[in-house]
């Protein structure tokens, strides 16, 4: 997703280190290390994805399968319905079937969720979720189904299917870091939770969206540089302590010239070498030959006891699963699996191959699904062992060390016991790996403390006290030599860091401030009425060390967003964040998902809430699920385009899904259907027709109620609610929806725009209605009704705009 913005951020950093006049050491020093962009390959295919339908059975808050059907592109859809009524655990059912895993499940005990995933009301129905998915600019339809085969939530099967039923990789549908980076899910249990702390998960995922990973590398590799010169120079520093103190006391000439060497603030390092070298040739090749035997390293036998352990547990483990059938168990599980999808199709129970009669009855077809599972776990026991091996035998070849070049071609007993210790590393097979790594180290450990005692002795011998002394100096010598260089090297790289940050942070906010600008919109968009401010949004830190900073002021004040916000503000916070990631170009989700964003919204933030989803639905199909009817209101009050479907939930979790239509429409719809049944008792007609016909003239009373007060008086939401909710009988709901007052007369007002409609309303209200002996009296009562209605809603002007389509 980003490799083309990684590019042109390195492209930028050489034209800054071109003019930035440095010295030339110090350009030379970034160019070095400087990254070059990293290619990605996660295997996905970046295509858009748009989200058609959410199915679920046997899940949560949901019993027999249901499904909710999405209508297709770009869209505002509001799933609405009361606590308990299952919307949450279809929401949670898309996001679990894309992503495999679940917000609410994620930082609980494994027993807290593990009860609660599964339905409790239909303990025969097969636990299944799935989502339908258009894929690709033909948007070829593709289903993710995951299903339950155990009790346990991890006991499950991921399948995906193509229109024609053939089997695709998930990777390849959904590319798994366009997942991470742009995630379309907001559940409710991170409104909460997704601006605690640092907001380091945030930040990581905006470096990574941005392309900011080469800066953070980049920093990283001066950052290291620097420190790495530390290093050489503190050991050179420590080694001249320690020699100091060991010259100073002995008692030769030799020892008190080094001590000089080493005293002075520029060390001497050739007149510690001169003193070094004053030897015959063959004297000092013998020596150096010596120091060498007397430098040898110990091997750590306690690390190589515990690769041998990993490798005997891992050639165990190997075995205990069947090491190497892995390929084996997978080819007869997909044969087994091919055999009882030929049986369930052919619908006969007679082997194809054999021909033997009513042999694959339902018993078989049990037993091999048994088979087939216990084939699958077989087979993914095998590989795992494969791979625990592969790792043991991978340490255990990292702790074998090469002969040492200055031994090689050298013929000797110590030798060949080198010798045999490196060809551990052509053994592949675990427990001959672990025997012949602890034979050979055992036997290679011994011979090299034999030869460095052997060594020490003869160096002793040749030298008597000084001897040692010279090989620590020649030591130190090297060690100098390399802090010289590290010195130089250290103060280019600090000058090269310091010019550095600042082009970070610049390129770094510059990258940044689109998604800043947006988060700000959005959320003034949400609290425009609000005390609080949030200002700029910047990254700090880098990945895995970094946070979201929030510049956030009460009146003008800064102070702490955890501790001056409420509740809905955080949650605006959140969105703020959140949709400015989610909905990025480079996204490939056509899509959001956003569980419960209402609660502890005040009237005016669901109003900019409402707005701010029209926005984005414009080019995305925003899918959100409350249980708050307030957003319902908004999205009617300020004449906002959405489909709105409603979830109930029966007895024993049967769930159902309906599509609210426009409530004039609807009411009107259940009055001429009740009007058409010629079999209608007479006392239900008089009484039951004209209460439906009231219910249709006061839904329209209100929805044009609620548009005068909105567009002419100025209104906000919670004003045009507070006078809409006192209303209580059919005559006020007219004269506010006509007058704009409840408390006026409306005859007058009523007639004029229907010609008799006010004795109409007369008998809803008092319910002295004409009798309604006949069809085409019942029928007749609603057609005045509906003429009414249609008077009322076309009296302002804007019949029929907005609300739920």
């Amino acid at each position: 997703m980003t490799d083309q913005s990684s590019a042109s951020l390195r492209a930028l950093l050489l034209d800054r280190l071109d003019d930035s006049g440095l010295a030339p050491e110090v350009r030379e020093l970034l160019r070095e290390l400087l990254p070059d962009e990293r290619a990605r390959s996660t295997g996905g295919c970046a295509e858009p994805v748009q989200l058609r339908s959410i199915t679920a059975a046997g899940w949560r808050g949901i019993g027999p399968p249901t499904t909710l059907e999405l209508p297709p592109g770009p869209g505002l859809v509001v799933v609405a319905g009361p606590n308990g009524s299952g919307k949450s655990s279809f929401a949670e059912a898309a996001e679990t079937a894309i992503t495999g895993r679940n917000s609410r499940w994620e930082g609980r005990r494994a027993g807290d969720w593990q009860k609660g995933w599964r339905n409790l009301h239909s303990p025969d129905v097969t636990p299944e979720i799935g989502v339908e998915l258009t894929v690709g600019e033909r948007g070829e339809a593709v289903t993710v189904r995951r299903t339950w085969f155990g009790t346990k939530v991890t006991e499950v099967r991921t399948k995906v299917e193509g229109a024609d039923r053939s089997k695709r990789k998930l990777e390849e549908v959904i590319d798994p870091e366009a997942l991470e980076l742009a995630r379309p899910f907001l559940p409710y249990s991170e409104l909460g939770s997704m601006i605690n702390g640092t907001l380091g998960g945030l930040h990581d995922a905006f470096f990574k969206l941005l392309g900011l990973e080469l800066l953070a590398d980049f920093d990283g590799r001066v950052k290291d540089a620097v420190g790495a010169c530390d290093q050489v120079i503190k050991r050179a520093d420590a080694l001249t302590a320690d020699l100091l103190t060991e010259l100073a006391a002995l008692d030769d000439p030799r020892a008190r010239e080094a001590a000089q060497g080493l005293s002075r603030s520029t060390r001497d390092l050739d007149r510690v070498r001169a003193l070094l070298e004053g030897r015959d040739a063959a004297a000092e090749s013998e020596l150096a030959r010596l120091r060498q035997y007397a430098g040898l390293d110990k091997l750590d036998l306690r690390e190589v006891g515990m690769a041998v352990e990993r490798l005997r547990d891992a050639a165990a483990h190997a075995e205990d699963a069947r090491y190497g059938r892995a390929e084996e168990a997978r080819r007869l599980a997909g044969l087994l699996e091919a055999a009882l999808e030929q049986q369930r199709r052919s619908q006969t129970t007679d082997c194809p191959v054999c021909g033997a009669e009513q042999r694959l009855d339902r018993a078989w077809a049990e037993s091999t699904r048994a088979e087939v599972d216990r084939l699958r776990t077989d087979a993914e026991d095998a590989a795992a062992a494969r791979q625990k091996v592969a790792d043991a035998v991978r340490a255990a070849h990292g702790l074998v060390q090469p002969v040492p070049v200055w031994l090689r071609g050298e013929a000797s007993a110590f030798t060949s016991v080198w010798q045999e210790w490196t060809q551990c590393r052509d053994v592949t097979h675990p427990r001959e790996l672990a025997d012949r790594i602890q034979r050979t180290a055992t036997a290679l450990d011994e011979a090299c403390r034999q030869m460095r005692e052997e060594a020490a002795r003869r160096l002793a011998e040749h030298d008597g006290a000084w001897q040692p002394t010279a090989v620590r100096l020649a030591e130190w010598l090297g060690a100098e030599e390399a802090a010289e260089s590290a010195r130089g090297r250290r103060k280019h790289a600090r000058k090269a860091r310091t010019w550095l940050r600042p082009i970070i942070d610049e390129l770094r906010d510059e990258r940044l401030r689109p998604f800043a600008q947006r988060s700000q919109e959005v959320w003034q968009q949400l609290c425009e009425h609000s005390s609080v401010t949030l200002g700029s949004v910047t990254l700090a830190g880098t990945p895995g060390r970094g946070k979201v900073e929030l510049d956030v002021s009460v009146d003008e004040m800064s102070a702490p967003a955890y501790s001056v916000m409420s509740q809905g503000e955080l949650h605006s916070l959140a969105l703020s964040l959140f949709l400015p990631r989610a909905t990025h170009a480079a996204s490939p989700f056509g899509f959001l998902v956003i569980d419960d964003p209402v609660q502890s919204m005040d009237p005016e933030k669901v109003e900019g809430l409402a707005r701010v989803l029209d926005a984005c639905a414009r080019d995305r199909q925003v899918i959100v699920f409350t249980h708050d009817t307030r957003l319902q209101q908004a999205i009617a009050h300020l004449g906002i385009e959405a489909t709105v479907l409603r979830i109930t939930r029966q007895t024993d979790s049967v769930v159902g899904v309906e599509t609210l239509t426009d409530p004039v429409d609807q009411a009107l719809a259940e009055a001429r259907a009740v009007s058409l049944d010629p079999g209608l008792p007479q006392d239900v007609a008089d009484h039951v027709l004209p209460a439906m016909c009231r219910v249709a003239v006061e839904a329209a009373c209100l929805e044009t109620a609620r548009r005068r007060l909105r567009d002419e008086q100025g209104l906000g939401l919670r004003a045009v609610e507070e006078r809409v909710g006192s209303l209580e009988r059919t005559k006020k709901y007219v004269s506010l929806a006509l007058l704009g007052d409840a408390g006026r007369y409306a005859r007058e007002a009523v007639e004029r725009i229907h010609p008799g409609g006010w004795a109409l309303i007369e008998a809803f209200n008092s319910g002295s209605h004409a009798p309604l002996p006949t069809v085409d009296d019942r029928k007749r009562l609603v057609r005045r009704t509906t003429a009414l209605a249609t008077a009322i809603q076309a009296s302002t002007g804007t019949q029929g705009s907005g609300g739920a389509r």
